[in-house]
């Protein structure tokens, strides 16, 4: 309910305060022709950022303060002689009954005589803080309001203004986009960092066994850290992927840009695309009824022991998966060659499987390979498909026809449950993150220098 008061405040100011800006950027325009700098949507959009900078920023400190504030009024409720005898879990009980009293809901239990009460005054100073905070917001965005409406004149640069501010706001934007991956890097490697505290980064890197044991207390043996099983699995499962994915999906987009008529292609695309839009727990579900017990008879009736959930049942249906984003990305790709290259081998000529192979493919090579990568990453961040399919046997073998375990398999089982975040058993989810990270990082490195190095080539 606060939340829709204050949206409401808001559009409401926003509303009055561009309407006059606009009102008054028209009122400067005389018969006689007073030529003004700047259009009426930019005066009133300046005003609109007069009036909700200031609201904004009153709302930002009584979101990042109240808690405190909240916190602080309701631990003043509690009564000194029973203060004294809670710890802290106790005391975060005590403070979210009165809490839950504040906000109308019951609580289990015999209600102490201070309870009610101070259940009753958070909820008044709730109250009273949210007043103030809406009276400070919509009196400061009314000040800026009006400053900014005295402000108008004939050449006022109010676009000028505007562009800059909105030149802010995208910077802005950019930095959360570039903060947020700053911040999963540091969180990463920190915890990554202490991890290693506990196990060697080289037993870690190149240990061939995977045993992590769990501790209730957080010592004695902490069990094996070796990821080479786990990246074995990795590996395997996406090259297995990609030794699907990438014939299919690259014929199948030259098929469809190249040899399918125009309403042969406006009904096979869409179906192709569709695969990207399932969600992977069915692709799991699908390889872990379907795909896995096929797998398994057909490899009875020929000789070979093929389990129901191995590597190569994981790997195929996650191929499958991948397809849309090959067949896709390529196919963009080649509708982006110039025609004229086309025309001109084929003024040579050139057939048109000679054309495909000699002129279209070599110039759009350098986005079938950032294609090729980024699904190469899909396949190396898949979870569901893998935890379903791929049996999760974190063992170091080779063989494609048994059982194995991923990288993202083993965040999964390290997070799963209560985890403090005090010993290896759960730190170790941020090493194997990290050293996700890490390989995607290369993957796109590699993507970025064959694509500089080809685009320079055919432009």
């Amino acid at each position: 309910m606060n939340t829709l008061i204050v949206a409401g405040l808001l559009l409401v100011l926003l509303g009055i305060a561009y309407q006059l800006g606009w009102s008054r950027s028209r009122s400067l325009v005389t018969p006689q022709g007073v030529r003004v700098h700047s259009r009426a949507q930019y005066h009133g959009t300046l005003v609109v950022l007069w009036t909700l900078i200031p609201a904004l920023l009153i709302l930002g400190i009584w979101a990042f303060f109240s808690p405190g504030v909240l916190h602080w009024y309701t631990v003043s409720q509690i009564p000194a002689d029973v203060l004294t005898t809670l710890d802290q879990i106790g005391l975060n009980q005590q403070m979210q009954r009165i809490r839950d009293l504040a906000s109308g809901f019951g609580v289990a239990g015999e209600l102490q005589p201070f309870e009610q009460a101070a259940g009753e005054n958070v909820a008044r100073f709730q109250l009273l803080s949210f007043l103030i905070m809406i009276a400070a917001a919509a009196g400061l965005g009314v000040l800026g309001l009006l400053f900014a409406r005295r402000r108008i004149t004939a050449r006022l640069r109010a676009r000028n203004e505007v562009e800059r501010a909105v030149s802010w706001l995208l910077l802005a934007c950019s930095a959360v986009a570039i903060l947020t991956t700053v911040g999963i890097v540091a969180s990463l490697v920190t915890e990554a960092f202490r991890f290693f505290t506990y196990i060697n980064p080289i037993d870690f890197y190149f240990g061939t066994v995977w045993a992590p044991k769990f501790s209730s207390t957080g010592g004695g043996d902490a069990g094996q850290y070796g990821i080479l099983p786990l990246l074995t699995g990795t590996l395997m499962i996406s090259a297995i992927a990609m030794l699907v994915a990438v014939p299919v999906g690259l014929m199948a987009a030259i098929y469809l840009n190249q040899y399918a008529h125009r309403s042969v292609r406006k009904i096979v695309k869409p179906i192709i695309e569709i695969l990207a839009g399932i969600p992977t727990i069915v692709y799991g579900f699908f390889a872990l009824v379907t795909v896995g017990p096929f797998l398994r008879d057909f490899g009875a009736s020929i000789g070979l022991g093929i389990s129901a959930t191995s590597a190569l049942t994981a790997g195929i249906v996650m191929g499958v998966m991948i397809i849309p984003f090959i067949s896709s990305l390529s196919d963009d790709i080649l509708n982006q060659v110039p025609r004229t290259l086309r025309d001109g081998a084929y003024g040579l000529g050139a057939t048109q499987s000679e054309t495909i192979r000699n002129v279209l493919i070599p110039a759009a090579l350098p986005g079938i390979v950032g294609a090729f990568l980024l699904a190469v990453s899909r396949a190396i961040g898949e979870t569901m498909i893998v935890v379903l399919a791929a049996g999760n046997a974190p063992i170091l073998r080779g063989n494609p026809l048994e059982p194995v375990s991923t990288i993202t398999v083993s965040i999964v089982n390290q997070l799963t449950g209560d985890t403090d975040f005090t010993g290896p058993q759960s730190l170790v989810a941020f090493a194997l993150g990290l050293t996700l990270f890490i390989m995607t990082l290369c993957l796109n490195i590699v993507a970025l220098y064959i694509v500089r190095r080809f685009r320079e080539q055919y432009e």
